[in-house]
Protein backbone atom coordinates (compact mmCIF):
# COMPACT_ATOMS: atom_id res chain seq x y z
CA UNK A 1 0.00 0.00 0.00
CA UNK A 2 3.03 2.54 0.79
CA UNK A 3 4.47 1.82 -2.79
CA UNK A 4 0.93 2.50 -4.42
CA UNK A 5 0.70 5.82 -2.07
CA UNK A 6 4.18 7.08 -3.38
CA UNK A 7 3.41 6.10 -6.89
CA UNK A 8 0.64 8.15 -6.80
CA UNK A 9 2.10 11.22 -5.57
CA UNK A 10 4.16 10.94 -8.13
CA UNK A 11 1.92 10.70 -10.78
CA UNK A 12 -0.08 13.23 -9.18
CA UNK A 13 2.86 16.08 -9.00
CA UNK A 14 3.84 14.79 -12.62
CA UNK A 15 0.18 15.62 -14.08
CA UNK A 16 0.10 18.69 -12.08
CA UNK A 17 3.30 20.17 -13.39
CA UNK A 18 2.08 19.45 -17.10
CA UNK A 19 -1.64 21.13 -16.49
CA UNK A 20 -0.20 23.83 -14.69
CA UNK A 21 2.25 24.79 -17.76
CA UNK A 22 -0.91 25.57 -19.97
CA UNK A 23 -2.44 27.44 -17.55
CA UNK A 24 -0.82 31.08 -18.50
CA UNK A 25 -2.86 31.29 -21.50
CA UNK A 26 -6.25 30.60 -19.51
CA UNK A 27 -5.17 33.16 -17.01
CA UNK A 28 -6.25 36.22 -18.89
CA UNK A 29 -9.74 34.39 -19.83
CA UNK A 30 -10.49 32.86 -16.55
CA UNK A 31 -10.93 34.45 -13.23
CA UNK A 32 -9.72 32.18 -11.06
CA UNK A 33 -6.76 30.66 -12.87
CA UNK A 34 -4.30 31.90 -10.73
CA UNK A 35 -5.35 30.30 -7.69
CA UNK A 36 -3.53 27.97 -5.22
CA UNK A 37 -5.42 24.12 -5.66
CA UNK A 38 -5.03 21.30 -3.89
CA UNK A 39 -4.62 18.07 -5.07
CA UNK A 40 -7.35 14.92 -6.23
CA UNK A 41 -6.25 12.72 -3.58
CA UNK A 42 -6.88 15.54 -0.96
CA UNK A 43 -10.27 16.29 -2.47
CA UNK A 44 -11.25 13.07 -2.02
CA UNK A 45 -9.75 12.24 1.34
CA UNK A 46 -11.07 15.63 2.59
CA UNK A 47 -8.12 17.19 3.46
CA UNK A 48 -8.33 20.50 2.21
CA UNK A 49 -8.68 23.34 4.25
CA UNK A 50 -12.33 25.61 3.53
CA UNK A 51 -10.74 28.47 1.03
CA UNK A 52 -8.35 26.10 -0.53
CA UNK A 53 -11.32 23.36 -1.10
CA UNK A 54 -12.91 26.66 -3.09
CA UNK A 55 -9.98 27.20 -5.20
CA UNK A 56 -9.61 23.97 -6.00
CA UNK A 57 -13.80 23.25 -7.41
CA UNK A 58 -13.38 25.79 -9.25
CA UNK A 59 -10.44 24.84 -10.99
CA UNK A 60 -10.57 21.80 -11.34
CA UNK A 61 -9.74 21.31 -14.73
CA UNK A 62 -6.15 21.69 -13.61
CA UNK A 63 -6.43 18.73 -12.17
CA UNK A 64 -6.66 16.75 -15.28
CA UNK A 65 -6.83 17.04 -19.17
CA UNK A 66 -9.96 17.72 -20.33
CA UNK A 67 -11.74 18.47 -23.29
CA UNK A 68 -14.48 21.33 -24.03
CA UNK A 69 -18.06 21.01 -23.98
CA UNK A 70 -17.98 23.77 -26.52
CA UNK A 71 -20.98 26.32 -26.19
CA UNK A 72 -22.63 28.76 -29.15
CA UNK A 73 -25.19 30.68 -30.98
CA UNK A 74 -28.17 32.21 -28.81
CA UNK A 75 -28.12 31.88 -24.99
CA UNK A 76 -31.10 31.33 -23.69
CA UNK A 77 -32.36 33.78 -21.51
CA UNK A 78 -33.12 33.12 -17.62
CA UNK A 79 -35.11 35.77 -16.90
CA UNK A 80 -35.72 37.51 -13.20
CA UNK A 81 -38.75 35.98 -11.89
CA UNK A 82 -41.59 38.45 -11.20
CA UNK A 83 -41.99 36.82 -7.62
CA UNK A 84 -38.62 36.75 -6.25
CA UNK A 85 -37.90 34.25 -3.35
CA UNK A 86 -39.09 35.14 0.23
CA UNK A 87 -38.07 33.69 3.64
CA UNK A 88 -37.74 30.52 3.87
CA UNK A 89 -37.70 28.04 7.04
CA UNK A 90 -38.10 24.62 7.85
CA UNK A 91 -37.94 22.23 10.70
CA UNK A 92 -35.62 19.27 10.46
CA UNK A 93 -35.82 17.39 14.40
CA UNK A 94 -36.37 19.78 17.05
CA UNK A 95 -34.26 22.41 15.14
CA UNK A 96 -35.51 25.23 12.55
CA UNK A 97 -33.60 26.95 10.38
CA UNK A 98 -33.61 29.83 7.14
CA UNK A 99 -31.86 30.31 4.11
CA UNK A 100 -28.73 31.81 5.90
CA UNK A 101 -28.08 29.50 8.26
CA UNK A 102 -28.42 26.58 5.19
CA UNK A 103 -26.05 28.34 2.83
CA UNK A 104 -23.03 28.75 6.15
CA UNK A 105 -24.28 25.54 7.92
CA UNK A 106 -23.94 22.99 4.46
CA UNK A 107 -21.02 25.27 2.81
CA UNK A 108 -23.01 26.16 -0.28
CA UNK A 109 -20.87 28.63 -2.44
CA UNK A 110 -23.39 29.31 -4.67
CA UNK A 111 -27.16 28.64 -5.36
CA UNK A 112 -30.09 29.43 -8.40
CA UNK A 113 -33.44 28.50 -7.82
CA UNK A 114 -35.69 28.78 -10.84
CA UNK A 115 -39.58 28.94 -10.81
CA UNK A 116 -41.38 27.99 -14.50
CA UNK A 117 -37.96 28.72 -15.73
CA UNK A 118 -37.24 32.29 -14.29
CA UNK A 119 -34.50 33.13 -11.44
CA UNK A 120 -36.15 33.81 -8.19
CA UNK A 121 -32.76 33.60 -6.90
CA UNK A 122 -29.31 34.04 -7.27
CA UNK A 123 -26.32 33.67 -4.89
CA UNK A 124 -22.24 33.95 -5.33
CA UNK A 125 -20.63 33.12 -2.15
CA UNK A 126 -16.84 32.38 -1.40
CA UNK A 127 -15.49 34.55 -4.05
CA UNK A 128 -17.57 32.71 -6.94
CA UNK A 129 -19.35 34.55 -10.02
CA UNK A 130 -21.68 33.68 -12.89
CA UNK A 131 -18.39 32.99 -14.62
CA UNK A 132 -16.94 30.17 -12.06
CA UNK A 133 -16.74 27.18 -13.68
CA UNK A 134 -17.49 24.52 -10.71
CA UNK A 135 -17.33 20.81 -10.41
CA UNK A 136 -20.24 18.27 -10.52
CA UNK A 137 -18.61 15.35 -8.84
CA UNK A 138 -21.71 13.10 -9.06
CA UNK A 139 -24.09 15.61 -10.89
CA UNK A 140 -21.88 14.34 -13.85
CA UNK A 141 -23.79 10.78 -14.11
CA UNK A 142 -27.28 12.36 -14.47
CA UNK A 143 -25.80 14.00 -17.72
CA UNK A 144 -24.50 10.98 -18.89
CA UNK A 145 -27.41 9.08 -18.64
CA UNK A 146 -29.29 11.82 -20.78
CA UNK A 147 -26.98 11.17 -23.44
CA UNK A 148 -27.46 8.21 -23.22
CA UNK A 149 -31.41 8.49 -23.46
CA UNK A 150 -30.81 10.62 -26.32
CA UNK A 151 -28.95 8.16 -27.95
CA UNK A 152 -31.58 5.67 -27.65
CA UNK A 153 -33.92 8.54 -29.18
CA UNK A 154 -31.82 8.60 -32.40
CA UNK A 155 -31.50 5.24 -33.05
CA UNK A 156 -27.86 4.46 -32.02
CA UNK A 157 -28.30 2.83 -28.69
CA UNK A 158 -30.27 -0.05 -29.45
CA UNK A 159 -32.63 0.39 -26.12
CA UNK A 160 -32.45 -0.02 -22.25
CA UNK A 161 -31.88 -4.23 -22.92
CA UNK A 162 -29.04 -3.27 -25.46
CA UNK A 163 -25.68 -5.39 -23.97
CA UNK A 164 -22.83 -3.72 -22.41
CA UNK A 165 -20.58 -5.67 -24.51
CA UNK A 166 -21.88 -4.67 -27.72
CA UNK A 167 -20.81 -1.28 -27.50
CA UNK A 168 -17.55 -2.00 -25.12
CA UNK A 169 -15.63 -5.01 -26.67
CA UNK A 170 -12.89 -4.35 -23.75
CA UNK A 171 -15.46 -6.09 -21.27
CA UNK A 172 -15.98 -8.90 -22.85
CA UNK A 173 -15.31 -12.36 -21.19
CA UNK A 174 -15.60 -9.95 -17.74
CA UNK A 175 -18.25 -10.12 -15.18
CA UNK A 176 -20.49 -7.25 -17.68
CA UNK A 177 -21.28 -10.25 -19.92
CA UNK A 178 -24.97 -10.45 -19.93
CA UNK A 179 -25.65 -7.20 -18.19
CA UNK A 180 -27.56 -4.70 -19.98
CA UNK A 181 -28.14 -0.59 -20.61
CA UNK A 182 -30.81 -0.80 -17.94
CA UNK A 183 -28.90 -2.98 -15.15
CA UNK A 184 -25.77 -0.21 -15.93
CA UNK A 185 -28.37 2.82 -15.48
CA UNK A 186 -30.62 1.25 -12.49
CA UNK A 187 -26.55 0.56 -11.03
CA UNK A 188 -27.64 -3.10 -10.95
CA UNK A 189 -25.28 -5.09 -12.75
CA UNK A 190 -24.27 -7.37 -10.13
CA UNK A 191 -20.44 -6.75 -10.41
CA UNK A 192 -18.89 -5.97 -7.48
CA UNK A 193 -17.70 -2.59 -6.17
CA UNK A 194 -16.85 -0.80 -3.13
CA UNK A 195 -17.46 3.21 -3.64
CA UNK A 196 -16.00 4.40 -0.40
CA UNK A 197 -14.13 7.27 -1.12
CA UNK A 198 -11.88 7.66 1.79
CA UNK A 199 -11.12 4.01 1.66
CA UNK A 200 -7.19 3.74 -0.17
CA UNK A 201 -7.83 -0.16 -0.88
CA UNK A 202 -11.63 0.73 -2.46
CA UNK A 203 -12.71 -0.03 -6.06
CA UNK A 204 -13.56 4.09 -6.66
CA UNK A 205 -10.43 4.81 -4.84
CA UNK A 206 -8.51 1.91 -7.96
CA UNK A 207 -10.04 3.93 -10.25
CA UNK A 208 -8.93 7.10 -9.22
CA UNK A 209 -5.19 5.56 -9.11
CA UNK A 210 -5.87 4.75 -12.92
CA UNK A 211 -7.40 7.82 -13.99
CA UNK A 212 -4.54 9.19 -12.40
CA UNK A 213 -1.96 7.08 -14.30
CA UNK A 214 -3.83 9.04 -17.77
CA UNK A 215 -3.21 5.26 -19.29
CA UNK A 216 -5.66 4.95 -22.42
CA UNK A 217 -7.98 1.68 -21.22
CA UNK A 218 -6.85 1.43 -17.95
CA UNK A 219 -10.39 1.92 -16.57
CA UNK A 220 -11.67 -0.33 -18.68
CA UNK A 221 -9.29 -2.88 -17.64
CA UNK A 222 -9.87 -2.46 -13.78
CA UNK A 223 -13.77 -2.69 -14.50
CA UNK A 224 -12.90 -6.05 -16.54
CA UNK A 225 -11.36 -7.44 -13.68
CA UNK A 226 -14.15 -7.00 -10.99
CA UNK A 227 -15.85 -10.13 -10.19
CA UNK A 228 -19.56 -10.56 -10.06
CA UNK A 229 -21.06 -10.36 -6.53
CA UNK A 230 -24.86 -11.10 -7.93
CA UNK A 231 -27.42 -11.95 -11.14
CA UNK A 232 -27.56 -8.23 -13.54
CA UNK A 233 -30.36 -6.91 -12.71
CA UNK A 234 -31.31 -8.49 -8.89
CA UNK A 235 -29.22 -5.85 -6.53
CA UNK A 236 -28.10 -2.10 -6.81
CA UNK A 237 -24.37 -0.95 -5.62
CA UNK A 238 -24.02 2.57 -6.11
CA UNK A 239 -20.71 2.62 -8.07
CA UNK A 240 -18.94 5.09 -10.27
CA UNK A 241 -17.02 2.62 -12.13
CA UNK A 242 -20.78 1.69 -13.40
CA UNK A 243 -21.14 5.07 -15.01
CA UNK A 244 -17.52 5.28 -16.56
CA UNK A 245 -18.92 1.87 -18.12
CA UNK A 246 -22.05 4.11 -19.06
CA UNK A 247 -19.57 6.65 -21.06
CA UNK A 248 -17.90 4.13 -22.89
CA UNK A 249 -21.19 2.73 -23.57
CA UNK A 250 -22.40 6.10 -25.20
CA UNK A 251 -19.06 6.91 -26.89
CA UNK A 252 -19.13 3.06 -28.83
CA UNK A 253 -22.77 3.91 -30.11
CA UNK A 254 -22.58 7.43 -30.91
CA UNK A 255 -18.39 7.21 -32.35
CA UNK A 256 -17.88 10.35 -30.92
CA UNK A 257 -16.48 11.96 -27.40
CA UNK A 258 -19.14 12.89 -24.83
CA UNK A 259 -18.16 16.52 -24.67
CA UNK A 260 -18.63 16.75 -28.59
CA UNK A 261 -22.23 14.81 -28.25
CA UNK A 262 -22.99 16.97 -25.21
CA UNK A 263 -21.96 20.16 -26.86
CA UNK A 264 -23.95 19.09 -30.29
CA UNK A 265 -27.31 18.00 -28.66
CA UNK A 266 -27.70 20.32 -25.44
CA UNK A 267 -25.17 23.00 -24.88
CA UNK A 268 -25.78 24.69 -28.72
CA UNK A 269 -29.13 23.96 -29.36
CA UNK A 270 -30.60 24.81 -26.01
CA UNK A 271 -28.75 27.87 -25.93
CA UNK A 272 -25.51 27.23 -22.73
CA UNK A 273 -23.82 31.19 -22.25
CA UNK A 274 -20.47 29.46 -21.90
CA UNK A 275 -17.79 26.58 -22.49
CA UNK A 276 -17.54 23.83 -20.02
CA UNK A 277 -15.00 21.17 -19.57
CA UNK A 278 -15.09 17.12 -19.07
CA UNK A 279 -11.75 15.26 -17.16
CA UNK A 280 -10.17 12.90 -19.68
CA UNK A 281 -8.90 9.78 -18.60
CA UNK A 282 -5.66 10.44 -20.50
CA UNK A 283 -4.37 12.95 -22.83
CA UNK A 284 -6.93 13.28 -25.31
CA UNK A 285 -8.43 10.09 -23.97
CA UNK A 286 -12.48 9.25 -23.05
CA UNK A 287 -14.61 11.54 -20.65
CA UNK A 288 -14.81 10.16 -17.16
CA UNK A 289 -18.11 9.52 -16.91
CA UNK A 290 -19.15 9.62 -13.28
CA UNK A 291 -17.83 12.91 -12.28
CA UNK A 292 -15.02 15.67 -13.62
CA UNK A 293 -17.34 17.89 -15.37
CA UNK A 294 -17.38 21.64 -14.89
CA UNK A 295 -19.52 24.43 -15.84
CA UNK A 296 -21.35 27.69 -14.69
CA UNK A 297 -24.26 27.53 -12.43
CA UNK A 298 -26.73 29.36 -14.96
CA UNK A 299 -25.43 26.04 -17.39
CA UNK A 300 -26.36 23.53 -14.47
CA UNK A 301 -29.59 25.22 -14.06
CA UNK A 302 -30.36 25.22 -18.03
CA UNK A 303 -29.64 21.46 -18.24
CA UNK A 304 -32.04 21.17 -15.07
CA UNK A 305 -34.65 23.22 -17.19
CA UNK A 306 -34.56 21.26 -19.92
CA UNK A 307 -34.85 17.78 -18.09
CA UNK A 308 -38.04 19.21 -16.73
CA UNK A 309 -39.28 20.19 -19.89
CA UNK A 310 -38.49 16.58 -20.89
CA UNK A 311 -35.62 17.24 -22.88
CA UNK A 312 -37.62 19.96 -25.49
CA UNK A 313 -35.94 21.90 -27.49
CA UNK A 314 -37.15 23.67 -30.46
CA UNK A 315 -40.77 22.45 -29.67
CA UNK A 316 -39.34 19.08 -29.74
CA UNK A 317 -38.44 16.17 -27.35
CA UNK A 318 -34.65 14.56 -28.04
CA UNK A 319 -35.68 11.97 -25.09
CA UNK A 320 -37.32 8.74 -25.53
CA UNK A 321 -41.12 8.79 -24.51
CA UNK A 322 -41.73 9.16 -20.72
CA UNK A 323 -38.01 9.12 -20.16
CA UNK A 324 -38.04 11.64 -17.72
CA UNK A 325 -40.44 9.72 -15.69
CA UNK A 326 -38.90 6.48 -15.88
CA UNK A 327 -35.93 7.99 -15.34
CA UNK A 328 -36.43 10.01 -12.13
CA UNK A 329 -37.77 6.77 -10.37
CA UNK A 330 -37.86 4.61 -8.39
CA UNK A 331 -37.33 1.91 -10.66
CA UNK A 332 -38.01 -2.10 -10.39
CA UNK A 333 -35.14 -4.88 -9.79
CA UNK A 334 -35.68 -8.02 -11.35
CA UNK A 335 -37.71 -9.90 -8.75
CA UNK A 336 -39.74 -7.14 -8.34
CA UNK A 337 -38.65 -4.85 -5.15
CA UNK A 338 -38.62 -1.30 -5.55
CA UNK A 339 -35.64 0.91 -5.72
CA UNK A 340 -35.44 4.48 -4.64
CA UNK A 341 -33.15 4.86 -7.48
CA UNK A 342 -33.80 5.87 -11.69
CA UNK A 343 -31.64 6.19 -13.98
CA UNK A 344 -28.82 7.75 -12.38
CA UNK A 345 -31.00 10.14 -10.59
CA UNK A 346 -31.77 10.06 -7.06
CA UNK A 347 -36.21 9.72 -6.28
CA UNK A 348 -36.83 11.98 -3.44
CA UNK A 349 -36.71 10.42 0.32
CA UNK A 350 -38.87 13.16 2.15
CA UNK A 351 -42.54 13.40 1.94
CA UNK A 352 -43.11 16.49 0.67
CA UNK A 353 -40.69 15.92 -2.24
CA UNK A 354 -42.34 12.07 -2.96
CA UNK A 355 -45.50 13.90 -2.87
CA UNK A 356 -44.18 15.93 -5.48
CA UNK A 357 -42.21 13.60 -7.59
CA UNK A 358 -39.20 15.57 -7.21
CA UNK A 359 -35.84 13.90 -7.72
CA UNK A 360 -32.12 15.07 -7.79
CA UNK A 361 -28.67 14.91 -9.35
CA UNK A 362 -26.39 14.90 -6.42
CA UNK A 363 -22.28 14.72 -6.08
CA UNK A 364 -20.30 14.67 -2.93
CA UNK A 365 -18.98 17.63 -1.21
CA UNK A 366 -22.15 19.24 -2.23
CA UNK A 367 -23.46 19.68 -5.66
CA UNK A 368 -26.99 19.29 -6.62
CA UNK A 369 -29.97 20.02 -9.37
CA UNK A 370 -33.06 18.93 -7.34
CA UNK A 371 -36.07 19.03 -9.87
CA UNK A 372 -39.58 19.46 -8.81
CA UNK A 373 -42.05 18.83 -11.81
CA UNK A 374 -45.07 19.16 -9.23
CA UNK A 375 -44.10 23.02 -8.80
CA UNK A 376 -41.86 23.60 -11.71
CA UNK A 377 -38.82 24.49 -9.59
CA UNK A 378 -34.98 23.53 -10.43
CA UNK A 379 -32.58 24.44 -7.76
CA UNK A 380 -28.54 23.95 -8.36
CA UNK A 381 -26.05 24.19 -5.59
CA UNK A 382 -22.42 24.30 -5.66
CA UNK A 383 -21.12 22.79 -2.27
CA UNK A 384 -17.51 22.99 -0.43
CA UNK A 385 -18.22 20.59 2.25
CA UNK A 386 -15.41 19.28 4.38
CA UNK A 387 -15.73 15.47 3.51
CA UNK A 388 -17.10 13.81 0.47
CA UNK A 389 -19.82 12.77 2.70
CA UNK A 390 -21.74 12.87 6.35
CA UNK A 391 -21.13 16.71 6.37
CA UNK A 392 -24.19 18.15 5.26
CA UNK A 393 -26.01 19.32 8.73
CA UNK A 394 -29.53 19.55 7.37
CA UNK A 395 -30.60 17.56 4.39
CA UNK A 396 -30.32 19.49 1.66
CA UNK A 397 -33.53 18.07 0.35
CA UNK A 398 -35.25 18.86 3.64
CA UNK A 399 -34.54 22.55 2.34
CA UNK A 400 -35.32 22.33 -1.48
CA UNK A 401 -38.54 21.17 -0.59
CA UNK A 402 -38.96 24.45 1.69
CA UNK A 403 -37.79 26.59 -1.03
CA UNK A 404 -39.86 25.34 -3.42
CA UNK A 405 -42.44 25.38 -1.74
CA UNK A 406 -42.42 29.29 -0.38
CA UNK A 407 -42.30 30.36 -3.95
CA UNK A 408 -45.95 28.92 -4.29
Amino acid sequence: MTKRIAKTGVALAALSAALMAAMPARAAAYPHAGERIGTVAEVYDGKLLPDEAVSTYRNIDRLFPTRPIKAGGTVRDLPAAEKPLGEVSLTEGEKTYDLYDVMALDSFTAMIVLKDGKVAFETYQRGNTPETRWMSMSVAKSITSTLAAIAIKEGKLSGLDAMVTTYVPALKGSAYEGVTLRDILMMSSGVRWNETYTDLASDRRALLEAQIAQEPGSAMKLMASLPRAAEPGTLNNYSTGETQVLGEIVRGAVGKPLADYLSEKIWVPYGMEADANWWLDSPDGHEIGGSGLSATLRDFARFGQFFLENGTIDGASLLPDGWVREAAGPTTLKDGSKLDYGYMWWTGWTEPSIADGAFAAIGIQGQNIYINPKRNVVIVTFGAQPKPTGKEPVDPLVFFDAVAAALD
